[in-house]
């Protein structure tokens, strides 16, 4: 029979999304989504012209959702256990109710718009431009039921986006390099966080910190009850 509780999957292979949702008390399950992220984009694109930042995010998380939920009884799913170097495999053949959370995060800059730098050179780059100013951080939520339809599962589907806006530090030359050399800056969209190494690069935030993050916990939380289910459900017995 399915589980009297779904768990959730997340679309996506960041460990600080997987983390913040941990400290939260869910443990979610991991299933990296196979998009073509620059394609997606293009395509709608050529379809609606330009999109605003919090329109693109949006776009991918449902993309990345979308392409999981296609994938849940085809594929296998990576299951994370606490405190383990690496995720497990699970077959899905084995009930597992789940909600599909695909996420995707930017920063928006000048009305530009930018995920991850592409090499420590356009990193260091960036971090000259937003030194001393201000940016907005924009994380899109897709939230699919895919649990079992004997316990509820309807396939719905909700979403959202979640905007922080963040005020960087003033850094000079040596910080900026010293920073890039950590390699963080290349692993993270708007090349900054503020649950690591970059945390004293940020002078501030208004809003969700978690949204900074990547993912944003009290619209995830209003997603999850749009879908008829508590977030209390969704967490860990022991949390």
């Amino acid at each position: 029979m399915p589980s009297a509780h779904p768990a959730l999957l997340l679309a996506s292979a960041s460990p600080a999304r997987r983390s913040t949702l941990r400290a939260a008390g869910v443990e979610a399950l991991v299933h990296v989504s196979s998009v073509d992220e620059d394609a997606v984009v293009a395509a709608a694109e050529a379809r609606y012209g330009a999109l605003a930042a919090p329109d693109v995010v949006l776009l991918l998380a449902r993309a990345k959702a979308d392409d999981v939920v296609g994938a849940l009884r085809a594929e296998e799913v990576a299951a994370g256990e606490d405190g383990a170097a690496g995720p497990a495999v699970v077959d899905l053949d084995v009930d597992v109710d789940v909600l599909v959370l695909g996420c995707d995060s930017v920063l928006e800059l000048d009305g530009e718009v930018h995920g991850k730098p592409v090499d420590a050179a356009e990193a260091v780059e960036r971090w000259r431009r937003m030194r001393g100013r201000t940016g907005v951080l924009h994380t899109g939520h897709w939230l699919v039921d895919a649990r079992h339809p004997d316990d509820g599962g309807t396939g719905g589907m909700v979403g959202g986006t979640a905007s922080t806006t963040v005020h960087f530090a003033d850094l000079d030359d040596a910080e900026v390099e010293a920073y890039v050399a950590t390699g963080e800056p290349l692993r993270v969209a708007g090349a900054f966080t503020i649950d690591g190494l970059g945390g004293p690069y940020v002078a501030g935030i208004e809003g969700d910190p978690s949204n900074v993050i990547g993912v944003s916990l009290p619209l995830l939380r209003e997603l999850v009850r749009e879908l008829g289910l508590a977030w209390h459900d969704l967490r860990h017995p022991a949390a």
